[in-house]
């Protein structure tokens, strides 16, 4: 079996399995506050980044990493494995797929490049997949056949926690974020076929979330999910909550809750509250 290096880019949040495997890397993303360059979780922190977000007059922007970033870290690998699998944030949202597949004809070792089109921990949970199914005996095909049907698998609906932020992204209209603040309009924002967009406008937050929850419902009925994730900004208690009410409805599927990635909390605000599974 040939040693694979697994790599994915700061929007995937690592969990306790990911982060101590020995085999996963992450490549930063860069963020822009204010003229100054940063790199998502090494020299600015979740923490850090919604303290910006709140305080500073420019809206924040986000790059994709370089190509010569992604060079740099394949080479790097290429002294210690035989192949890599880079999965990565939705090519319709970042550019990050494209560097990593200009890098993957600069080098000599083989790399798989594998369009998510998800965000956040969507794709941590595809990189999890993908790395039990080869480690219990899959051969590369199939488990590059097994990412690539999971990524049109998957349903994420996020309940944006401000109209400012979103207005400030240049994700809406000021007419649109006056007349939503006046009517308390909560945007559901959907990623399909990893394509961002306003999914629906609801009329209070308790309706939207409970819109949320009915698209749920339908999908576990019509297909298998084995796990859920509840997707969350600043607001962590109420994403916590959100899983133990999931918990007694859903006892058999696995829920927890994950930070969204700073890709979505520039357009989303800090108080976004999102709901996503797989459909299999």
């Amino acid at each position: 079996m040939e040693k694979i290096a697994w790599v994915t880019d700061s929007t995937a949040f690592l969990d306790v399995m990911l982060t101590n495997h020995p085999d996963v890397y992450s490549i930063p993303m860069n963020v822009y506050f204010d003229g100054e360059e940063y790199l998502d979780g090494v020299t600015l922190s979740l923490e850090d980044f919604y303290t910006k977000l709140i305080s500073s007059p420019i809206p924040p922007k986000t790059s994709q990493p370089s190509v010569g970033a992604f060079v740099e870290l394949y080479n790097k690998l290429a002294e210690s494995y035989d192949r890599i699998i880079s999965v990565h944030l939705s090519s319709h949202l970042s550019g990050t797929v494209s560097s990593s597949m200009q890098a993957k004809d600069l080098v000599e070792i083989p790399v798989h490049t594998v369009d998510s089109k998800v965000i956040s921990f969507p794709i941590s949970a595809m990189v999890k997949r993908g790395i039990e199914h080869y480690e219990s005996g899959s051969t590369l095909e199939e488990t590059l056949d097994l990412l690539n049907d999971l990524s049109d698998k998957c349903d994420i609906y996020v309940l944006i926690g401000s109209l400012e932020q979103l207005h400030r992204s240049g994700r809406m209209s000021g007419v649109q974020k006056l007349l939503g603040s006046i009517l308390q309009i909560k945007p559901i924002i959907r990623i399909e076929d990893g394509k961002l967009s306003v999914f629906e406008k609801v009329r209070t937050e308790k309706k939207a979330l409970s819109k949320i929850l009915g698209y749920l419902e339908e999908a576990n009925a019509n297909s298998t999910i084995k796990e859920l994730f509840v997707l969350c900004g600043t607001n962590v208690e109420q994403a916590n909550e959100l899983v133990e009410d999931l918990r007694r409805k859903y006892p058999h599927i696995p829920i927890n809750s994950y930070p969204l990635a700073t890709s979505v909390a520039v357009h989303a605000g800090v108080d976004t509250l999102g709901i996503s599974w797989y459909n299999e």
